[in-house]
């Protein structure tokens, strides 16, 4: 048991260190060019949004529009903690701690409410935090926005390693979460509410967990998009944002994690590939949703998680080595008994 633990530890921090640090070092050394280097942390960012809406959507069991615009408020309080004169990582984690406070002042009164209600609300939240940042000019720079240079916008192996590190971490979090004690909880609120408030679990409470989670999330979203970009404007709280954001779960999968994230890495280098087209690549958009829903409406992955464990497995002539030291293994115990 020590042996498979250990060898998934492996396995997992192999692929890890790959996705971040040998590529990180390939931007570094330009063999990865700086656009594909944005293309690739932008991604990155997508998949943290596409994180944040599948807790809420996929393993919450709730439908909320309104993500942009706790991505547009841990935007705008890291540029405001940042300012104040703490160091930059500092000031990411304390603006994903705020969007949680908001998203627990945000959930507290709504997450009654359930389906097209609650979508409705939240909907009507994002444009209220995007209305407020366009009026608060002397701070937020009104609708022509507010630029925020940092090393992050001028190295782009930098950003990508912490955008991608970021990315990385937040999934070995949620997917050990969701294993634990209250992830389960949630699940079950999600499947059957009324067979899980009459099972004891409190279904508000467990609602609220998952949309402060979210909110978090999102909020380290928009932490990581401010120092990347070193622009903001209030229009990333949009509806039209929020709904691409959905857009990457419906296609990668409800409650899957790494569906979620591959939809975001596929749809976000298409639209740029498909950049010539000018506005009218964004019908592409519709295009896939409907060939989704038609031949498979339960997603790319559906609630299914890619697994590096069961890939590393399949490789050839793995299955046979693990065989031979078995039987190896249990010759040689056999061979001490008989002594």
């Amino acid at each position: 048991m020590k042996n498979i633990k250990l060898r998934n530890f492996i396995v997992l921090a192999g692929f890890s260190l790959i996705a971040v640090f040998v590529i990180g070092l390939l931007i570094n050394l330009e063999i990865i060019d700086a656009y594909t280097a944005q293309i690739l942390t932008l991604a990155g960012i997508n998949s943290i949004m596409a994180l944040s809406v599948n807790i809420i959507c996929g393993i919450t069991g709730q439908l909320s529009l309104g993500q942009a615009g706790f991505m547009a408020i841990g935007a705008y309080s890291t540029i405001f903690i940042a300012n104040a004169g703490l160091p930059l990582p500092v000031s990411i984690v304390l603006a994903g701690l705020v969007t949680a406070f908001f998203g627990f002042l945000i959930g507290f009164p709504t997450l009654k409410l359930e389906g097209d209600y609650l979508a409705i609300v939240t909907l009507g939240f994002g444009e209220i935090i995007r209305v407020v940042f366009v009026n608060l000019k002397k701070y937020t720079g009104g609708p022509n926005g507010k630029q925020f240079p940092t090393i992050m916008t001028l190295n782009p192996a930098i950003a990508y390693m912490v955008i991608i590190g970021t990315l990385v971490l937040l999934v070995i979090l949620i997917q050990n979460f969701i294993r634990s004690t209250y992830g389960r909880a949630i699940l079950a609120v999600r499947d059957d509410e009324i067979a899980a408030n009459s099972s004891g679990i409190s279904v508000f409470r467990y609602k609220m967990i998952g949309f402060v989670i979210a909110s978090f999330v999102a909020g380290i979203g928009g932490a990581l998009y401010a120092p990347f970009i070193g622009f903001i404007k209030p229009d990333m709280a949009s509806f039209n944002k929020s709904i691409d954001y959905l857009i990457f779960v419906v296609l990668g999968g409800m409650g899957s994690t790494t569906g979620s994230i591959l939809a975001s890495f596929v749809l976000t280098s298409l639209q740029e590939f498909l950049r010539f087209l000018q506005n009218y690549r964004l019908l592409f958009y519709p295009v896939i949703l409907m060939l989704v829903m038609q031949f498979r409406p339960q997603g790319l992955l559906g609630t299914k998680e890619f697994s590096f464990i069961k890939t590393w497995e399949s490789i050839p002539g793995y299955k046979a080595k693990i065989a031979a030291r078995l039987k190896s293994k249990t010759g040689s115990e056999k061979e001490g008994g008989k002594k």
